[in-house]
This record gives C-alpha cells, structure tokens and sequence, in this order.
C-alpha cells in the first residue's frame, strides 16, 4: 500500500495541463500527498514493540552498577493495624541482592538473598542456619508481607515473559505479560503500566486463574545520580486488602560494593 501511495502520479505534457488555480490546486494536491505519506512513514518508524519497551524497563531497573538503600517496611491490615520494620538493601548489578532486617528485635538479623533465579537464601538468627529456598515454596510471602519471595528475586521480565503491547493510555505503555514455555514463574499474567518519558513501571497487575490477586503501584519517581527510581513502592493484596508498603531513603550507586557481600557467610554477620 506504501508503494502505490508513493508512486506520484505523472504529470501529463503541457497541452493539457491546467492553467491558474487548477494548476495551483493540483500543486496542493501532490504537497499534501506527500506530507500525508511522510507522515506515515515517520509513525511507522518510530513505533515501538512490546518487546522493545519491556527490554528497556529491564534496562532502567538494573542500570546501577550497585545500590544500597534503607527501607522502611509498612505492614497494614484491613483493620488499619499497622507493623513497622527497617531493612537494608544492598543490590549488585541484576542479579545479586541482599536485604538485611534492623529492627524491630523480633526480626533483627534476618536476612535474605539472592544470587540467581533459582539460588535464593534466608538466614533466620534463631536457628543459626541459612536455608535454600526451594522453588516450589518461592511464592510464598516473604516474611509476612505481601511480597512473595519471587517478587522480592525478579530482575528480568524478558527473560521470563512473552510481551504484547496493549495500548498506551495516560502516557503509559499498557503490556500484558505471560510466561514463556518452562518458565519458572507462579502467575499467569502480568500486566505492566510503564511511564512512556523513563521507562519505570508505575503499576504491575498480577494474575492467577483468571483473577486479579494483586497489584503494586511506584510513586516519587526521581532521577538519582542519573537513574531513574521509585522511592515508594505498595503491594496490595486484593483477596485480603492487606497491603505492604516500602519507602526508600539514603538511596546510594556506584560505591563498588565488594562480592563478599552477597555471601552465605555475609549472610549471618549482624549489620
């Protein structure tokens, strides 16, 4: 179709050409023409897949060499009861991250972490032992939040997900996400709303059998140290309307954080 739009009529010889406005107007007609086909070829050009857009959340999620960030965890039930808790989070390129309980005393010292998809660990202080999360287990919520311990490990949507683009709206790309064959994943689908302007995912919807069961949203987007990051995040549990919130301060990149801190061994040493 392109082709035959591009393919300018000729103009017939000067006998029977049109003189004054029918010349004019015909002139008219072809710069419309044009602008319409240029346009055309532009929109098509510049529009991007699903998989593009989702590779590049990927890459604006994991673009920090390393980061550690205080985090202050808000458990709330549907009473409205709340529980506090401070962690430490220490993140080394997409793969290894370590989160450190500080208080309060009951959970000080318990630790998790994650080196690959599949080798997750929680140290637990009152057993002096780490323990490998099995997969079967990883989507359970972690340590009574409404995170699951595969929540709290995924550093690659396209490595686990087929994408499609769905629409934009809002000036946000809409995806909706389901596993790839043999993918170790526990949901069925995912539906991602990314900010066009930066690439972070503002919402993720997630799905099993057929139902939405929760949904977390991103706010307070701000750019630090040149990457873009949301310093509050919350998981809302739909079938309980218990929710877990985190706010990150003391946000840092780029220290060049040692391997020896994402060890089993570092795992047990109290921060």
């Amino acid at each position: 179709m392109l082709n035959e739009m591009l393919q300018i009529p000729t103009l017939p010889d000067d006998r029977q050409v049109p003189s004054g406005k029918s010349r004019y107007a015909g002139e008219r007609m072809y710069q419309i023409l044009f602008v319409i086909v240029f346009l055309l070829l532009t929109t098509v050009a510049n529009a991007q897949t699903g998989k593009e857009i989702l590779a590049k959340v990927d890459s604006v999620m994991n673009a920090p060499k390393d980061m550690t960030a205080i985090e202050k965890m808000t458990l709330t039930d549907k009473g409205g009861s709340q529980k506090d808790r401070d962690t430490k989070i220490y993140q080394k390129g997409s793969e290894w991250r370590l989160i450190r309980f500080l208080k309060p005393a009951d959970v000080r010292g318990v630790s998790f972490l994650r080196l690959a998809p599949n080798r997750l660990y929680l140290y637990l202080p009152a057993f002096h032992k780490v323990r490998r999360i099995a997969s079967s287990v990883k989507n359970e919520n972690f340590m009574g939040t409404d995170f699951s311990y595969e929540d709290m490990s995924q550093s690659s949507y396209s490595n686990d997900y087929t994408v499609k683009l769905l629409k934009k709206e809002n000036n946000r790309y809409v995806l909706e996400l389901k596993p790839k064959p043999n993918a170790d994943v526990s949901y069925e689908k995912l539906i991602l709303y990314v900010d066009q302007s930066n690439y972070v995912y503002r919402k993720i919807e997630y799905y099993n059998r057929g139902k939405k069961i929760k949904v977390l949203t991103v706010d307070n987007i701000e750019k630090i140290d040149n990457y873009w990051f949301g310093k509050k995040m919350e998981m809302r549990n739909l079938k309980n309307d218990h929710r877990t919130t985190l706010i990150l301060t003391d946000i840092k990149f780029d220290q060049g954080l040692s391997d020896n801190v994402f060890t089993e061994r570092n795992l047990k040493r109290p921060e």
